[in-house]
């Protein structure tokens, strides 16, 4: 791939960076070959730009996709590079809190330095035996691998665990000796693992210290051979040590400890024993308060003392060694505190009474003026003489601390040596496993002599460590056969040779040791003059002359020459030794007895110089014994195979999980973990099996690519993707790819199925849209559907209710409101004629009075205004002389002016002629008008002639309608003596047929109110059609006489305008005019027109208007007014009295119909209700027949037919009574009818109703029985409905739920009837079984009674009579011969082949022959035999359990069940209360009678219990290899859940070929078990307790195995756990056992997997996952969400914030603190008692168990 395709936009790479080490960015513009920069973006949203180098143009590295980052393995990251592996170790350590991982065959081990909880002996069994790719990374898979490797390749293995101070070194050597001991165990019974494991608090104490990096320091290196036997059982073990640091005995830095033994014996002076030693408080002494920390927190140095001293007894170092050890210890202490005075420049002295170098020779017995002297002095010696020469104070002072350093070097060795001793074995070692404990790579401010030896080491190790993987790399590349080149790494041979070659640094230093004159000085000038221009990897400092540099593999460090020569020589003074020598004390004389002898170990650095010239002169420097001794170590290394364990400081500040990157960063470049990237990088790092590639990029392939050869369609698909070939390499089983390819192919794969994912979504999501869409139309059409047909019964309901209402109202206030009329009526009808009358008297009067009064005041009111009238008329004329006189002299005057002009009066003239001819047009208009008018008038009055015609005519009509209604009223009385009798009759009819009238009361009324409101709607509607035509009628004359009295006022006016238009002038031109004529609009201008006229001049006379005219038609009109005002009056009246008719026609009617109409209403009642208990009784049918229960052809459901058809025929019977009594009804009427004023009809007679009440009592009865049952059906109607009604509102799931509950309460109910009514069957049987007992009982006594009567008395007859053998009857006994019980338990226990018995015979027959056999000896009242019977029997069970087929599952569950029939045969037989109440009483009589075996009983269910344990045991072992692999790792979706890559450490990587198993593989298994034990005939009970311990050791195996597998917490790994619980319960309801318990066993593995699954973001969604976890602890549930890792980038990481609100929210949990299952639990068991049927004596022995010997009794 070009790097235009990797570094384009989006693609995410890392930068360097000064504080973190590295930072991601991300590309915002797309590279293109050639460019200078690129365009970045921080995570913080800073953009930057990253120059290239022109040169090298070198890209930054690219970032792992999210999927691959927290692996496992580092080796599986696709782009395989220092930030890469510094980012998955810091997500894995930081956010998961993980501090193991691979790297290819490292494994990296990051000091947490807090306490968790991964190393309980529950994790070591959970590793053993597992394949090391199986789990997550754990220094105990790294045992359990070097274990393996040990036993299956006949090799010796070593563990190389390296790191710098503070890294956990020790601890991991300490956790690895610790597997070894618990997995081997020891071979006898010395407990040799104890004793491995007890030297580690002993090394600890002397050889390890408090540094500012570590609070736990190994100070020396140490390499532990653990050795082996042939069944690979500890049985020793042998410890190296290496470069011990003294000089921390003297000295140490500031917030340091000396070494941890020194101060637990201060801690533990205040104890008898330490008494004599003269200890105090650490702070007392030199040699422990120059650090200035003399506490560690968190540590009891009493308590670790006391540790010490335990391990110490165990290693059989006595108390009396112990002493004498903690004896010289406290010695050193006290020699640090000796103070030595300077007397002069050149020489010191100590004060002869210093308490501490007193106390120091009585602890090491010495003299005190010897150690004293030459302390401050020493002996030198020449070839001719010896002199003494004193010591500076500074010299004496180093002497001191020389010889403290000297005795704890040779202190250290002895314990060593004894550890040794204890740890050797006398067996012959076969194998062993080395566990180096060394320093890592050291560089200081200041680096001297000790790490120089240090970095030395480690460039020796780091050598055999490229060597190796460089040659795991070519073996795994010829062993797939694929071509390769070789590998060019880096190669620290130049390093390593410079140092240790001839004429090397080592060499150097030797040389300048052995000069008389030598100093540091001096070497380092060697050192620059042999190898400053010579060797790249020597330098030398700019600004020091006494220094030099080295590049190690690692770094470049600078040491200081300073002390270099001192340090190697290691010298002492040799007085000092032989002063020691001289001592009394056994264990110091121990201690240096062996300074002849040359050192098997290098522990000792200083070895004392013997006084002999020629034992100095080929004493060893300490470079070239320690050169020696790692020289050995790499023989002893290069001759095992190697696994490393490299541990990583990740911070200074001890602070738990928090890394700071460029420490870390330093240290795996120092470790050799970039290197071990780099070699896996520079050829094919990523590596899959054909298989694995199919599985994860099946999605790249269409249907046709997938061919039957995988190998053959990866290549098809690789070859399709990836176009350079020499990206990947096809091998025998794997595909080889470069680095970064599978991120490719991963972003190819993400690619593919992100379109795949958005297309199904749209799918889904259309479906589930569609789908919901449909479901709500539906439920809104049911739900419509039902409202409105619920809305329109309570409408329907509604109106009935309202007209029934109404209709009784109108009824009851019928009748109120008639009787309150008719009092009125008689009361008004007398007061109206009084009042009347008193009224027209008073209105006579008035009239008078008031007429009389009209007339004077309309005499004095004309002679008023008479007298008004010529007054003002005086008035006015005169004021109008005057006026006018004024108007007409002004006008003269103008005129007479006017009048001069000839042209004035011209225009005079014309216009007066126009004004001529004006009106002469309006006369002539007038005259036409009046024509008109005239014409108008005569049409008028022919219109209103033919009109009064009319109404005379219809007045006429009126009346004789008046006189139809008058006759009508004088028929009224005999209608209501009509009535009356009817009303009688219907009393009579309705007292005989009381019971049908209650039953159809309320039916009668509804259908009587509605006819009565039909008959008087149809009166009221024609009485209003008629008085609607009469006043329609009435208002047309009204409108039309209105109409002819305006149009005669207009013709009046205008006659009157007419008319005073042409009337002669009076002499002064003026006329009166009426007064609304002068105020008319209509006449305004032509008034205006003609006075100005008349002013100016006089208008020429007119044609006279015909005055006859005008007065005939003013008479006419006056005539027509009151002939109208007449005929209003008559209109009145009649109106009046044609209202007053119709209402007593109403009344009249309805007196007379209103009975007769209700009983025609009650007879149509007794139809409607007849109708309407049919309809009931068809309605009642039809939801018997519906209905689930009873059903047709049941019992009950014919006896309520019959009843029904019973009902009908009456209610037929009782219609036809009805509609006879209606016919009688009908001829009374029509006789009522016809006769007037007759006597009243005969009465219907009484037998026929007096035949009627019985039927009709028991026709009630029937119809309030069906009535009960119709409400009972009613009811159920109205509860299915509104069970129908709340379900429809409910979901699916719970409607489902709701459904099934109704449906079982129903069929529960309908069940008790049915027990009910089969209780009352089955009593009646009985009744009916004894009565046939007792007739069959006297039948026979009365057939015998008849039989003798008929036999007549005489002589029996003599005849011979024929004997018959009796069967023999057996009592259920074996009988045998004393002695007999070993070979009876030889045949039927020891050779006895379960699976032919279990086949062929009886279960449990053994069990039943031993009992049989032990009831004859019980029989026998022989205790001697019971006792040697069932203590034979229990040992050889035992024996078969235990010591034969105790591992064969068929073996132990068949002795399980035979023991239990055994003890059930005790129990069963015991004659004891409890056990014998069902027994048969023959088997009462096979009671054991003479022996009570109760205890025996308690020996035997001891024995079940041990057999069921073994059972449990072999199931285990059964169970356990398949757990795993098929609840776990097999995939039932091939290519759905897909694995991710998992680098060189491949699942299963240990052991090839071992079998696949399956989850199927599992329950054929569990199938097998439980077909073997209901063969057996195990008991029930005892079957379910089996499968409950099976389903508890899948579910606790599993859980624990997905606990310590980072590869397996996923959302689809969850999906396969879940799916594989189902098969497992499905196998718990295929076997009938779903009720066992079981299924709650597999309650954790359940919410685990549903933890895996669930969404884990929100607050809400850690609360309800703290509601579902209930069986998982806090720390599993903590663990699962850590270990929670994508296998797709579409899922998601849970956050550290997540799992904080997880603890906050179960931290008040109270649970086990453990965090893995515990897979060895316990189940108490029960063994509940079986009876058993079988009669023991039916009971036979096959002949194939050759047990002839014994004889049935």
């Amino acid at each position: 791939m070009a790097a235009s395709e990797l570094y384009s936009k989006y693609a995410r790479v890392w930068l360097p960076d000064a504080v973190e080490a590295w930072k991601p960015a991300e590309l915002t513009k797309d590279y293109t070959p050639g460019d200078r920069a690129l365009c970045l973006q921080l995570e913080d949203g800073t953009n930057l730009e990253h120059k290239i180098d022109p040169q090298t143009n070198s890209l930054p590295p690219l970032r792992n996709p999210d999927i691959l980052v927290g692996e496992n393995d580092l080796t599986a990251l696709s782009y395989l590079h220092e930030p890469a592996v510094l980012h998955n170790l810091k997500v894995r350590f930081v956010e998961s809190k993980i501090i193991y991982t691979y790297c290819g065959i490292v494994l990296v081990a990051i000091n947490p330095y807090e306490s968790i909880p991964i190393y309980d002996h529950d994790i070591i069994n959970a590793y053993s035996g597992q394949n090391m790719g199986d789990m997550d990374p754990h220094i105990f898979a790294v045992a359990e691998e070097a274990y393996k490797q040990m036993a299956r390749d006949q090799r010796n293995q070593s563990i190389i665990v390296s790191g710098e101070s503070g890294a956990g070194k020790t601890v991991s050597a300490k956790y690895a000796m610790r597997y070894f001991a618990t997995v081997s165990g020891s071979s006898s019974e010395a407990n040799v693992e104890e004793r491995v494991l007890a030297s580690s608090p002993i090394m600890e104490a002397i050889g390890n210290a408090k540094t500012t990096r570590n609070d736990n320091s190994s100070r020396f290196g140490k390499y532990i051979e653990i050795g082996f036997d042939k069944n690979y059982h500890i049985i020793g073990a042998n410890m190296r040590t290496y470069l011990l640091e003294k000089s921390r005995v003297v000295f140490q830095a500031t917030e340091e400890r000396n070494y941890h033994i020194f101060y637990q014996l201060c801690a533990s002076s205040h104890l008898p024993e330490f008494k004599p030693l003269q200890l105090g408080n650490a702070d007392d002494f030199h040699c422990t308060n120059q650090g200035g920390s003399p506490v560690i927190q968190g540590v009891d140095d009493a308590k670790e003392m006391c540790s010490t001293r335990k391990a110490f007894s165990l290693l059989g170092i006595n108390e009396t060694y112990q002493m004498d050890l903690f004896q010289i210890l406290a010695a050193l202490l006290h020699l640090g505190n000796v103070e030595v005075e300077e007397r002069s420049a050149d020489s010191s002295t100590i004060l002869p009474d210093n308490s501490h170098l007193t106390v120091f020779c009585e602890l090491m017995g010495v003299a005190y003026q010897d150690m004293s002297h030459w302390l401050c002095h020493r002996k030198l010696k020449t070839a001719t003489e010896t002199y003494v020469k004193p010591l500076s104070k500074v010299h004496a002072v180093n002497a001191r601390d020389a010889l403290a350093k000297h005795i704890y070097a040779k202190l250290f060795s002895w314990i060593v040596d004894h550890i040794n001793e204890a740890l050797r074995s006398a067996v012959k070692q076969h194998s062993f496993i080395g566990v180096l404990d060394i320093y890592g790579f050291e560089t200081f401010h200041i680096n001297s002599f000790e790490q120089f030896c240090i970095n030395y080491a480690n460039e020796k190790l780091q050598q055999q460590f490229n060597m190796h993987v460089f040659k795991l790399e070519q073996e795994e590349y010829m062993k797939e056969e694929i071509p390769w080149t070789l590998i060019d790494f880096y190669d620290n041979h130049p390093c390593i040779n410079l140092i240790e070659a001839k004429m090397g640094v080592l060499d150097l230093l030797d040389e300048e040791c052995k000069m008389p004159k030598g100093s540091d000085d001096t070497w380092a000038q060697k050192l620059y003059n042999t190898f400053l221009k010579k060797s790249d990897l020597f330098d030398k400092p700019r600004m020091s002359n006494k220094a030099f540099i080295i590049l190690h593999f690692a770094d470049k460090v600078e040491y200081q020459c300073e002390g270099f020569l001192e340090k190697n020589k290691d010298t002492v003074n040799e007085e000092q030794i032989i002063v020691l020598k001289l001592s009394k004390f056994d264990l110091l004389l121990e201690l240096f007895s062996d300074e002849e002898k040359p050192a098997g170990s290098l522990t000792s650095r200083s070895k004392m110089t013997r006084p002999v010239q020629a034992q100095r002169d080929h004493k060893k420097t300490v470079g070239t014994q320690f050169r020696n001794s790692l020289h050995l170590l790499m023989e002893t290394l290069n001759g095992t195979t190697p696994h490393y364990v490299r541990c990583i400081k990740p911070n200074d500040l001890k602070s738990p999980f928090m890394m700071d990157p460029m420490r870390a960063v330093q240290q795996l470049r120092a470790c050799g973990v970039l290197e071990t990237i780099r070699i896996s990088a520079a050829g094919f790092p990523s590596r899959w099996t054909y298989q694995e590639f199919f599985n994860r990029y099946r999605v790249l392939m269409k249907l046709k690519d997938i061919l039957s050869d995988r190998k053959q369609t990866c290549r098809n698909v690789l070859e399709k993707w990836v176009q350079d070939q020499d990206k990947y390499q096809f091998g025998k089983s794997k595909i080889f790819f470069r680095a970064g390819q599978v991120a490719y192919l991963e972003k190819l794969r993400s690619d593919k199925l992100k379109k795949a994912c958005v297309r199904i979504q749209k799918t889904i999501r259309c479906w589930l849209t569609r789908k919901r869409y449909l479901r709500m139309r539906q439920a809104a059409i049911t739900i419509q559907k039902n409202t409105r047909g619920y809305q329109a019964r309570c409408l329907v309901a509604f109106l009935r209710r309202t007209r029934a209402a109404v209709i009784i109202q109108k009824n009851q206030r019928m009748l109120v409101a008639r009787r309150r009329y008719q009092q009125q009526r008689s009361a008004s009808i007398t007061m109206q004629r009084l009042l009347r009358a008193y009224q027209a008297r008073q209105t006579y009067h008035k009239l008078l009075y008031e007429h009389k009064v009209l007339t004077i005041q309309r005499w004095v009111r004309g002679w008023l205004a008479r007298r008004r009238c010529r007054r003002s008329l005086r008035a006015v004329v005169y004021l109008q002389s005057c006026v006018r006189r004024m108007a007409a002299r002004r006008e003269l005057r103008k005129l007479r002016v006017e009048a001069r002009s000839v042209e004035h009066f011209k225009k005079l003239n014309v216009g007066m002629e126009n004004k001529i001819m004006q009106l002469q047009r309006k006369v002539d208009e007038q005259h036409k008008e009046n024509r008109e008018l005239s014409e108008r008038l005569r049409t008028v009055e022919r219109s209103r002639a033919a009109e009064s015609e009319r109404l005379g005519g219809e007045v006429e009509r009126l009346r004789v309608a008046e006189e139809e209604s008058r006759v009508k009223a004088d028929g009224v009385p005999s209608l209501l003596e009509q009535l009356s009798f009817l009303r009688q009759e219907l009393e009579t009819t309705r007292e005989e047929k009381e019971a049908i009238q209650v039953e159809a009361r309320s039916y009668r009324v509804d259908t009587e109110k509605v006819k009565a409101v039909n008959a008087q709607a149809k009166v009221g509607m024609q009485l209003e059609s008629d008085i609607r035509e009469e006043r329609d009628h009435y208002q047309s004359l009204l409108s039309e006489y209105t109409r002819l009295k305006e149009r005669h006022a207009d013709l009046k006016e205008e006659m009157t305008i007419s008319f005073h238009h042409h009337s002669p002038k009076t002499t002064t031109g003026f006329f009166p005019l009426p007064l609304e004529l002068a105020q008319s609009y209509f006449f305004k201008d032509e008034l205006k027109q003609m006075f100005s006229g008349v002013v100016v001049q006089d208008a020429p006379h007119q044609d006279a208007v015909d005055m006859s005219v005008l007065l005939k038609l003013q008479r006419r009109v006056t005539e027509l007014e009151q002939d109208k005002q007449t005929l209003q009056r008559h209109l009145d009246k009649r109106e009046e009295a044609q209202q007053d008719q119709v209402k007593n026609a109403e009344k009249q009617r309805t007196a007379g119909r209103a009975e007769l109409d209700l009983e025609a209403l009650k007879r149509q009642e007794l139809e409607s209700e007849n109708k309407r208990l049919k309809t009931n009784l068809a309605e009642l049918r039809q939801s018997l027949t519906s209905t689930s229960s009873p059903g047709p052809g049941s019992a009950p459901y014919n006896v309520l037919l019959e009843q029904l058809n019973s009902s009908n025929e009456e209610l037929e019977v009782r219609k036809e009574e009805v509609l006879l009594l209606r016919s009688h009804m009908v001829r009374q009427e029509v006789l009522k009818h016809n006769k007037v004023g007759g006597s009243s009809p005969k009465r219907y007679p009484n037998s026929l109703c007096s035949a009627l009440v019985p039927g009709l009592k028991r026709h009630e009865e029937e119809v309030e029985e069906l009535r009960e049952e119709v409400l009972r059906v009613r009811e159920e109607n109205r509860q299915q409905q509104q069970f129908l009604s709340q379900s429809l509102l409910l979901p699916q799931e719970a409607r489902i739920e709701a459904s099934l509950h109704h449906e079982i309460t129903r069929l529960t109910s309908d069940n008790l009837d049915l027990m009910e009514q089969q209780e009352k069957q089955d009593k009646m049987i009985r009744k009916l079984k004894k009565q046939l007992k007792v007739y069959v009982k006297r039948v026979e006594e009365y057939e015998a009674g008849g039989q003798m009567e008929r036999v007549a008395p005489g002589p029996e007859p003599r005849s011979p009579v024929g004997i018959t053998r009796k069967e023999r009857d057996f009592q259920g006994m074996l009988e045998y011969r004393r002695g007999d019980e070993s070979k009876l338990l030889k045949s039927l226990v020891v050779e006895l082949k379960p699976r032919g018995v279990a086949v062929n015979f009886l279960p449990g027959l053994p069990a039943y022959i031993l009992f049989m056999c032990l009831r004859h000896a019980d029989y026998s009242n022989d205790d001697q035999r019971v006792s040697v019977l069932l203590n034979s029997t229990i040992n050889s069970i035992k024996g078969v359990i235990k010591v034969k087929r105790g591992d064969d599952f068929e073996t132990v569950s068949f002795w399980l069940a035979n023991t239990c029939r055994f003890l059930h045969c005790l129990k069963q037989y015991s004659g004891e209360e409890a056990f014998v109440k069902n027994n048969t009483p023959r088997q009462n009589e096979h009671c054991l009678c003479n022996f009570d075996l109760s205890e025996y009983r308690q020996v035997f269910s001891d024995l079940a219990i041990q057999n069921y344990q073994q059972l449990v045991r072999c199931m285990e072992e059964a169970l356990q290899p398949m757990i795993v692999p098929g609840m776990l790792e097999h995939e039932n979706f091939q290519g759905v859940l897909g694995s991710k890559p998992t680098g060189l450490r491949k699942r299963t990587s240990s052991c090839p070929g071992e079998a696949v198993y399956t989850v199927d593989s599992i329950l054929q298994q569990l199938s097998l078990f439980h077909a073997t034990l209901i063969q057996h005939d195990v008991d029930p009970e005892l079957i379910k307790q089996v499968c409950v311990c099976q389903f508890y050791i899948i579910c606790s195996v599993t859980l624990n195995n997905l606990l310590l597998r980072k590869d397996m917490c996923s959302w689809s790994k969850g999906l396969q756990i879940r799916y594989n619980v189902w098969q497992l319960e499905e196998w718990l309801e295929e076997k009938g056992l779903p009720d066992c318990g079981a299924k709650e066993m597999l309650e954790p593995l359940i919410q685990a997997a549903q933890l895996l699954q669930v969404k884990k973001k929100t607050e809400e969604d850690a609360q309800a996952l703290c509601t579902m976890c209930s069986a998982l602890t806090t720390l599993q549930i903590v663990k699962v969400l850590t270990l929670y890792t994508p296998v797709i980038e579409f899922e998601e990481r849970v956050s550290i914030s997540f799992i904080r609100t997880i603890q906050a929210l179960l931290k008040g949990r109270v649970e086990s603190p453990l965090l893995l299952m515990d897979t060895k639990k316990i189940f108490s068991v029960t063994f509940p008692f079986t009876h058993s049927p079988l009669a023991l004596e039916t009971i036979q022995i096959p002949s194939s168990l050759n047990l002839g010997f014994l004889t049935r009794v």
